[in-house]
């Protein structure tokens, strides 16, 4: 990681970000179209937005082989298949229930790994794992008091978080061969493709929304997103796993503003269960981190 020209504080732009991804549940909310068609235009939007970019970097695509094609339609196909349930869970549950599932991504991410490349974890790790799984069926039992849509919603939100994992499985090496804007464009088109054949197919129909929708959407593909760009950046001066703690803090701030904005309350079982899904994880995003840094260590010793 580069350490010139380092910024002189992480804090501003972490926040910057963190409220960034926190409004992409509120907007969601607002909105009144079908989950499909939300996600599907915020891909479509987010594609069109990065052309500019990708165009300067358009020799990379040279790089880019048939077999990385079809990770590249496997990785979309998963991204839409995230923002579609996603986005559903979201008008069956609470943005609180659903952003704190979302928050255990890094805990999926940690088994699909070591089922996809036998990735091996500490027991102090699947101590931690567990204890957040146990958090999150706090939080659909607490849902249960609110409504079964709930509970379906909670679920939804986290075949979600097994829809983006695998997602970042697959691209994860891919994207090693081109920048993060021809994969992030490349990626986002697909996923966009994806969603636009499943609403034709289905009948939902593309057109003959609101001009408040299309506004929806277009905040959509550029607020979160806004997000996505100052984490990219911010790998210049930190490590991927430092960034990814700051996953918790959208449960925090998009329960805030749903609060604030949506009204919506939590009830005691929630709100428990909850903070035992953000405890445990920043535990188990802490215990990562050491494992890497103690592997960079041993590494370099043996270097």
């Amino acid at each position: 990681m580069s350490q010139g020209n380092r910024p002189k504080s992480i804090s501003i732009p972490l926040i910057v970000s963190i409220i960034a991804i926190s409004f992409s549940a509120i907007f969601v909310k607002w909105s009144e179209s079908p989950a499909t068609i939300s996600s599907m235009y915020r891909m479509w939007f987010a594609a069109i937005f990065l052309i500019p970019i990708v165009w300067k970097k358009r020799d990379e695509l040279r790089k880019v082989t048939k077999r990385d094609w079809k990770l590249f339609t496997f990785s979309g196909a998963f991204l839409a298949l995230h923002f579609a349930l996603w986005f559903g869970s979201l008008k069956l549950t609470t943005v609180a229930s659903s952003t704190i599932i979302l928050a255990l991504q890094p805990v999926v991410a940690v088994i699909g790994g070591f089922i996809l490349y036998k990735e091996r974890s500490t027991a102090s790790a699947l101590t931690t794992m567990g204890i957040a799984v146990i958090g999150a069926i706090m939080i659909g039992w607490g849902d249960l008091a609110l409504s079964t849509q709930a509970i379906i919603g909670d679920i939804l939100s986290f075949l979600s978080v097994v829809a983006v994992v695998g997602y970042l499985l697959i691209g994860q090496n891919v994207v090693k061969k081109v920048s993060h804007w021809i994969y992030s464009f490349l990626v986002f088109t697909i996923a966009a493709v994806f969603l636009t054949i499943y609403n034709v197919l289905t009948g939902v129909a593309l057109g003959g929304y609101s001009f408040q929708e299309w506004g929806i959407f277009i905040l959509l593909a550029i607020v979160p997103t806004i997000s996505h760009v100052i984490n990219n950046w911010l790998l210049n001066y930190i490590n991927a796993t430092t960034i990814s703690m700051s996953i918790l803090g959208e449960p925090v701030g998009a329960s805030a503003l749903a609060f604030v904005l949506l009204g919506e309350r939590l009830t005691s079982m929630q709100i428990i269960g909850g903070c035992i899904v953000l405890v445990s994880v920043f535990f188990f995003l802490l215990q990562q981190r050491k494992r890497i840094q103690a592997q960079s260590s041993a590494m370099e010793n043996i270097g």
